[in-house]
């Protein structure tokens, strides 16, 4: 159960989340009609060993991620939002954007992977434990940022805004912000914080690209919980309450936004979505909200 100053590192609590969904993209990256690819997936899942790399050497058969009710839609769905942050990305900066910041940043490696984020600043916003990871394996691997890359060790619940101004984020000068695969892990209270403190941070120009999810209905929650698997962990991990949708927020203080569901996402992508036509996606949806 989440406590407001509960700990963890990357094998646990919401630490471990960031190498389930890297497993997904690592296990679904390798289709030929991927709907992304992001090749360092599958060096942080083999760093992490044990299960995690048994899991992508085919050595584990009976796990989450290889069901087709579960775990098919689940790889979908990480790939399809991974294709939307990339390309958000990629207009920002066409736009003229420099400045990058991705709150809770988990096992992103955009600042690695993508090349037009070469000449931007990307500040990376987690905990120690996750930075220290992240660029350890990398690292060993022989890789070597892009952009600019610059870690901000702190947890969102802390003044992380003192930090990244203290990383040299300059809030006088447009950014682009990635909230991916966080919001379900606050509060709404600490959502709202979290969504008032980018307002605050956001020059003209800035863009903040979101990914929500709508509560889960009872009789799902109820069937997760009695299931006790992967689900019924994850539902312990996040917070399942009614909350501010982004774009309304966002559009209530002067920014324009639009969203779409996942389901709808992937159509456009050409893609159908997995599992009973999206029913596990179709609570999922990614906004982008431009100042």
């Amino acid at each position: 159960m989440r406590t407001d100053d509960d700990s963890w590192d990357i094998n646990t609590s919401v630490g471990s989340t960031a190498l389930f969904v890297a497993a997904a993209r690592a296990l679904g990256g390798r289709a030929a009609d991927a709907l992304a690819c992001d090749p360092f997936a599958e060096l942080f899942v083999s760093a992490a060993g044990g299960e995690w790399a048994d899991l992508l050497d085919g050595r584990v058969r009976d796990h989450p991620l290889l069901t087709p009710d579960f775990g098919i839609p689940f790889q979908q769905h990480q790939l399809a939002r991974t294709r939307y942050f990339d390309e958000y990305l990629r207009v920002a900066v066409a736009g003229g954007i420099r400045q990058v910041v991705v709150l809770a940043a988990g096992l992103d490696a955009r600042a690695y992977r993508l090349p037009w984020l070469e000449g931007c600043t990307v500040y990376e916003l987690d905990r120690p434990q996750v930075l220290d990871f992240k660029r350890e394996t990398l690292a060993d691997a022989g890789r070597s940022p892009i952009a600019d890359r610059r870690e901000v060790a702190v947890d969102l619940r802390s003044d992380w805004p003192k930090a990244l101004r203290s990383s040299g984020f300059d809030a006088d000068r447009p950014a682009a912000w990635l909230i991916e695969g966080l919001l379900i892990y606050l509060t709404p209270t600490a959502q709202d914080e979290l969504f008032a403190a980018v307002d605050e941070l956001s020059a003209s120009g800035s863009r903040v690209a979101i990914e929500q999810m709508d509560p889960l209905p009872a009789d799902a929650a109820e069937a997760l919980t009695a299931g006790g698997d992967a689900g019924s962990e994850w539902l312990r991990l996040i917070y399942n309450e009614p909350r501010d949708e982004a774009t309304a927020w966002f559009d209530a203080r002067g920014w324009r936004g639009d969203r779409v569901y996942l389901p709808e996402y992937i159509r456009s992508l050409g893609g159908t979505p997995a599992g009973a036509e999206g029913r596990q996606q179709s609570l999922i949806n990614l906004v982008t909200v431009v100042r």
